[in-house]
């Protein structure tokens, strides 16, 4: 793979798909969802046919992301740059943006939308049940996808927020070397990552660079130091 999108540069960072890559935690649910690189690359396939072949994208097109942390939204994001997408979030300028996803309690807040998609954020990708009319379950849909994904061109514009792809990899390339992280490094992460700047920093620099990554949503400080033991983290990033 080349560096011509994000995930082309996720993926390509892969030395063994049979281990984790993504370990997602929520302790205020109980939530484990470990996704080796196999198994993310999957849904992110799976997420970037259905971009493609069911709404349409072609690249260049924008999607606003209004989710919290979690595994579903990263297979989401790097789904939608595999698409060639610009990935747009809330507090930005999103005039124009034909499609959202968001949570079932967001609905109200996209109306206006082409294409309105709900994820469950269930730990089994689990559909959502009894959606309005006209708003489409992302899990439902995106299941029935092929698992493996063939670009139809790589973006020349932004594809997240204002940054193209050359700005966003050197930005978190940047922020994995401050952060003392390389290749092979387990990181265990609480750090938030569900806007432009943060989505780089914490949830792509360490992908982007061959690291695997454990990130905590609600998280219990009491509890983080035992955790890094048991999944075996080489640094903690708070």
């Amino acid at each position: 793979m080349t560096d011509s999108t994000i995930t082309a540069v996720v993926f390509g960072a892969v030395t063994d798909w049979s281990q984790p890559l993504l370990t997602y935690y929520d302790h205020r649910s109980g939530e484990r969802t470990e996704l080796s690189g196999a198994t993310l690359g999957n849904w992110a396939a799976k997420s970037a046919n259905f971009f493609v072949d069911e709404l349409g994208f072609v690249p260049g097109d924008e999607i606003l992301v209004d989710l919290p942390e979690h595994w579903q939204t990263a297979a989401i994001l790097l789904g939608a740059w595999w698409a060639g997408a610009r990935v747009r979030f809330p507090g930005t300028d999103i005039t124009g943006v034909g499609t959202a996803v968001t949570s079932a309690e967001r609905i109200d807040a996209y109306g206006d939308v082409d294409e309105l998609l709900v994820a469950s954020l269930d730990p089994f990708a689990m559909g959502v049940r009894d959606l309005p009319v006209g708003v489409t379950d992302f899990a439902s849909a995106v299941r029935v996808h092929g698992d493996q994904y063939s670009p139809i061109g790589a973006p020349t514009g932004p594809v997240l927020d204002d940054e193209d792809t050359a700005t966003v990899l050197a930005t978190a390339r940047r922020a994995a070397a401050d952060d003392g992280i390389s290749a092979g490094t387990r990181v265990l992460t609480v750090r938030p990552w569900h806007d432009a700047r943060r989505v780089i920093g914490n949830l792509v620099a360490p992908l982007a660079v061959g690291a695997s990554l454990v990130t905590v949503s609600h998280p219990d400080e009491e509890r983080l130091s035992a955790l890094a033991d048991t999944e075996r983290a080489d640094l903690t990033l708070r």
